[in-house]
């Protein structure tokens, strides 16, 4: 598998960036991992988005999800029908555009489903965030991927992500910024779930551009022996 990383910030992008987005390559099966602001463009760069085997939101928030939006317009253009799974969530707005469009094959997911696609499997696992929210574990290959989406601790993380390859975590917060009551990790909870986990690589992701990227590295490579930041345009081989 190889992960192509083209969104990383949250809320909100910085300068010339994008919110989060990440293709996923196995074989012929290509698994798009949301698709906030801006990562349309950086997508139809690597390939023809219509060409998506399916698309995995984590949740509905704008920043995993707006560029749904426009990408219905080129899926109209092309007369093509893209599969995407996602949480339920009845306040979003996105999702009701979604589940209006005809281009658009919506299916609801939830933790504990198993869907396979291609060359993958693909599971469903919770995550603790203020609406509907889920991460993803992909095993293909003899190989795992894991993908927290946005997430504070929960008991269930360790376990659902234990022998993957690579960890794509939510690590949005300096330690001293981090409260049981916030909607992210830290960097360093991040890093002490990828141990837990027994996960040898650990990307942080989901970078708020108020944070310095230097303190959230420092503070996660202190608690794990493998932590790099998720850097736009790059490809990690899992």
């Amino acid at each position: 598998m190889k992960l192509h990383v083209l969104g990383v910030s949250g809320p909100f992008p910085e300068s010339n960036g994008a919110t989060s987005g990440y293709l996923l390559e196995a074989g012929d099966t290509l698994l798009q991992f949301d698709l906030g602001s801006g990562v349309l463009a950086r997508l139809t760069a690597l390939m023809p988005p219509e060409s998506l085997s399916a698309l995995f939101l984590s949740h509905w928030h704008f920043d995993h999800a707006a560029d749904l939006t426009v990408l219905l317009y080129r899926l109209e253009a092309m007369g093509r029908t893209l599969r995407v799974y996602a949480p339920v969530d009845e306040s979003s707005a996105i999702r009701k555009i979604v589940s209006g469009a005809a281009c658009f094959d919506l299916a609801d997911i939830r933790p504990g489903d198993r869907i396979a696609v291609g060359d993958c499997t693909v599971l469903a696992g919770e995550a603790r965030h203020p609406v509907p929210a889920v991460g993803y574990r992909v095993e293909a290959g003899g190989r795992a991927f894991g993908y927290t989406g946005d997430t504070n601790t929960l008991p269930s993380l360790a376990g659902f992500y234990k022998g993957c390859s690579l960890l794509l975590a939510d690590g949005l917060f300096p330690a001293e910024n981090w409260a049981e009551t916030k909607p992210h990790l830290s960097a360093a909870l991040a890093a002490d779930l990828a141990s837990a986990a027994g996960v040898p690589r650990l990307v942080l992701t989901h970078l708020n551009p108020v944070f310095p990227p230097r303190v959230l590295l420092r503070e996660a490579q202190a608690r794990h022996p493998d932590v790099t930041l998720a850097v736009p345009g790059s490809a990690l081989e899992i």
